[in-house]
């Protein structure tokens, strides 16, 4: 199964909050150690306007999501030296999470379950910018994210969810992609780490992760960190 396939949640969904009467956005983000900038991203408004009775989704905290990286990192037995390539996906689908991944990966004959080792939220089934690990992190296996298995034995797999030839993917999954690429960097193998996206693993088969996937600067900012 997956570590934290539920997310920083225990239902798996991002936590809520209702409305009451004299509720401002300013003072529900301050209640509970959020932007006002993010509240209003993850519920979709356009305006500061709320409404008592109103149902509304907050946030992740980013901080938190990147502690459990680092701790079930740093709890690993097995040596990481064999990593040597960042490959960057999307699901090519809108909703989704680690667990539904699993599931599905499960389905299609993948003995292991969720063919990468992590999976970033958009905050419709996971938290916006939450980083899901799986269990071919814990338990250090090969992914099964591209088609090559030599890829897959030296590749460590980012999925962003979404489809991002038709959308784009979010600020804070696009922040922490680029944190988790770095965090990864400085701790996994015995040499710098190079990065890919799918479609250039396996050029004419898939058009993985999407042309709206900032593949040219998320590249020029990677090899900077």
């Amino acid at each position: 199964m997956l570590s934290g396939a539920a997310g920083l949640w225990a239902n798996g969904r991002p936590p809520t909050y209702r409305v009451r009467k004299g509720d401002t956005l300013s003072k529900i983000a301050r209640l509970h150690g959020i932007s006002v900038r993010d509240l209003k991203r993850e519920n979709g408004l356009k305006d500061d306007l709320i409404r008592i009775g109103q149902v509304l989704k907050l946030p992740a905290k980013l901080e938190t999501s990147y502690a459990r990286v680092r701790n079930a990192t740093e709890s690993l037995a097995v040596p990481m030296l064999s990593w040597s390539l960042i490959v960057g996906h999307h699901s090519g689908i809108r909703n989704g999470n680690a667990a539904a991944y699993h599931r599905g990966h499960l389905r299609r004959g993948m003995s292991n379950g969720l063919a990468y080792h992590f999976v970033i939220g958009n905050g419709i089934d996971s938290g916006d910018g939450e980083i899901e690990i799986g269990s071919r992190w814990t338990k250090q296996l090969p992914g099964g994210h591209v088609r090559s298995s030599a890829v897959n034995g030296k590749g460590i797999g980012i999925c962003c969810v979404g489809d991002f030839e038709t959308g784009k993917p979010t600020p804070r999954q696009l922040e922490s992609f680029l944190w988790l690429c770095g965090y990864l960097q400085e701790t996994v193998g015995s040499r710098r780490l190079a990065f890919a996206v799918h479609k250039e693993i396996d050029p004419g088969h898939t058009v993985c992760p999407g042309r709206n996937f900032p593949t040219k600067s998320l590249r020029n900012r990677f090899e900077k960190l």
